[in-house]
């Protein structure tokens, strides 16, 4: 495949020369992405071609061709630059060790439709805890944007549905607090009754409701 042959601009990881645009016909547009050796290649595809495939379904349109070190991109033109934006953030991860799997490029795909600002890349190899090979890190943006809150304030309120990662978090956040000696103990604490009419309102009563309450549900956690 070369560039005299077929009119097709090679790009390395998203770069061209400014006002050079690939050959294509109105409406289709064509990139060619060339790998820096078959080893990037072959982590920037995925195992067997897994990523590669996900991003077919993604983009059922587009058509996708692989000869040596090379992947040809061709379909709409609104589609083509998309996909080369999402294999320079592909490349970038793999420079930093990241192994390329489709929920891996599921989260890529979420941030790059979202617009925003920050580095794909940034987000998801941002580590916070690292054990027995296995790494706690923000999967989305605005994980992302809470653990930056926690490292920026004394104090955070973390409010979303279940299963978002605000308790993971935070308890990550807080062994890494721990393991810096930032701080000398961990305190977990958790209502033990209904916070509301439930648990009377009897101002006499309320401090040693509250006593009996709170008292047995701190656990202080030392190293």
């Amino acid at each position: 495949m070369t560039e005299a042959a077929n009119g097709k601009a090679r790009i390395s990881a998203g770069e061209r020369a400014a006002g050079e645009f690939p050959h294509s016909l109105p409406g289709l547009r064509t990139e060619v992405v060339l790998f820096d050796s078959s080893d990037q290649m072959v982590q920037s595809l995925g195992s067997h071609d897994e990523a590669l495939r996900f991003i077919e379904v993604q983009f059922p349109s587009v058509d996708f061709h692989v000869r040596g070190n090379e992947l040809a991109i061709s379909g709409p033109a609104a589609d083509v630059p998309r996909i080369m934006r999402l294999f320079n953030e592909v490349r970038g991860l793999v420079a930093r060790g990241t192994v390329i799997t489709p929920a891996v490029l599921q989260q890529l795909v979420s941030m790059l439709r979202t617009q925003s600002l920050q580095n794909p890349v940034e987000v998801l190899t941002h580590n916070i805890l690292s054990s027995r090979g296995k790494t706690i890190r923000p999967k989305t943006l605005n994980q992302k944007n809470y653990v930056d809150a926690i490292d920026a304030n004394t104090v955070i309120f973390g409010i979303g549905p279940a299963g978002t990662g605000k308790t993971y978090l935070a308890m990550a956040k807080a062994v890494q607090a721990l393991q810096q000696k930032e701080v000398t103990r961990i305190i977990l604490t958790r209502p033990a009754v209904e916070a509301g009419s439930g648990s009377g309102s009897c101002p006499a009563r309320s401090a040693t409701r509250s006593t009996r309450t709170c008292g047995r549900c701190t656990t202080p956690c030392t190293k």
